[in-house]
């Protein structure tokens, strides 16, 4: 490149080319490899200050150089950019460039590239934000309880959220019942059904460590068919998370856990398949009671009465239903998003059974929840004793 600079405007006309040995054609070359110069090797604009360069004969380069005989330097009618030499002497005066394509075109080449990879990094970080990787997924809540390596799978969320179910046995004057909780507080908070709970002289929690505490009532609410209790000297329990049950779509897939028929922490699946169904279950002691021996918790749907007699006074809620298996005892349990919020609590189901009896009874995919956010509204109101104390 040294000697190529040399080359280029080293005489100022003809006659000192002449004077020198060399052809008067030689400024036509000089022009031709700046051309070349410009295209292959500077896109800088002239600068016409810069100092000419010494006066002696540059040694032509060899062909093995890689340069052309003609139209390797110079600035001629096919220009890209414009030449790093000299000013051109004014016997023969360089052309203007017709063209500056190079330039620009490589300014928008680079400008793509760089959008492409600040785009590419975007969807990236939306990905790994939203979770598009994982199996399956939950619009309810975006709080992310499962581990990011066990996230969208059943087996997380059950791995995640069974510590902090529990199973219910209450025993009264009509028998003794089976449901299920959700610990809500690491003192030993738990939010059941009130048909679990109704009537009941003692009442015993168990966890999913094996532990059996007493529990006592904190207040009901059997027109919602809620109930808090509270076990007694406990400490540090898993806490479940609640989620927004105002998310919930149809078909998100969600997790049921429970003790159906006494069997400790049993994890079912399925989606939710319908909303705000109007289930309408009995708010009377007695009916409950008569009830909780069997094993199936009465309620109506759109006249009809399933498991039983609701008999004469009922409330109605506005429930989830899920196709995730439901069996007596799950009463009170869990039903949780894909990212391990609790957007319901599971209440009632459908038996196909035609008496009471809970060993023909068993699921048939019409389970029903109580939305979380109704259960959250109620908190206070249980927490101070309940509705029905009123």
């Amino acid at each position: 490149m040294t000697e190529s600079f040399r080359r280029s405007g080293e005489y100022e006309n003809p006659e000192q080319a002449q004077g020198h040995g060399e052809q008067a054609a030689y400024p036509q070359q000089q022009y031709s490899q700046q051309q070349y110069a410009q295209q292959q090797y500077s896109p800088s604009p002239v600068n016409p200050e810069w100092p000419p360069p010494p006066a002696q004969a540059p040694t032509p380069a060899p062909a093995s150089a890689g340069f052309a005989t003609e139209g390797a330097y110079g600035g001629g009618d096919g220009g890209g950019g414009t030449a790093v030499m000299t000013a051109a002497p004014a016997s023969a005066p360089a052309p203007a460039p017709k063209k500056r394509t190079r330039g620009p075109l490589a300014l928008l080449a680079a400008v793509a590239i760089v959008a492409a990879a600040i785009g590419g990094g975007t969807a990236y970080g939306i990905q790994e934000l939203t979770g598009n990787d994982a199996a399956v997924t939950s619009s309810s809540t975006s709080t992310n309880v499962v581990p990011s390596s066990a996230k969208g799978t059943v087996a997380g969320v059950a791995k995640a959220v069974s510590p902090s179910i529990v199973e219910i046995n209450a025993n009264s004057n009509a028998g003794e019942s089976t449901g299920s909780g959700v610990v809500i507080t690491s003192d030993g908070e738990i939010i059941t059904n009130n048909h679990v709970i109704a009537g009941a002289t003692t009442i015993k929690a168990s966890t999913s460590d094996g532990k059996t505490y007493t529990a006592k009532v904190v207040g009901t609410d059997s027109k919602k068919d809620l109930a808090l209790i509270k076990l007694e000297n406990a400490s540090g329990l898993k806490t479940a998370t609640l989620g927004d049950s105002s998310g919930v779509q149809v078909g998100d897939t969600v997790v049921a856990i429970g003790s159906p028929e006494g069997l400790t922490g049993t994890v079912t699946s399925g989606i939710v398949s319908a909303l705000n169904r109007d289930v309408t279950v009995s708010t009377d002691e007695g009916q409950q009671q008569q009830q909780q021996g069997g094993g199936q918790w009465p309620f109506e749907f759109g006249g009809r009465e399933f498991n039983g007699d609701t008999g004469s006074s009922t409330t109605t809620y506005k429930a989830l239903q899920t196709d995730a298996s439901l069996n007596p005892g799950n009463s009170g349990g869990a039903l949780i998003d894909m990212n391990g919020n609790i957007v319901g609590i599971n209440s009632a189901m459908y038996s196909a059974a035609s008496g009471s009896s809970s060993s023909d009874a068993g699921s048939v995919g019409l389970g029903f929840a109580i939305p979380i956010n109704t259960v959250k509204a109620d908190l206070a109101t249980l927490r101070a004793g309940g509705s029905d104390s009123n």
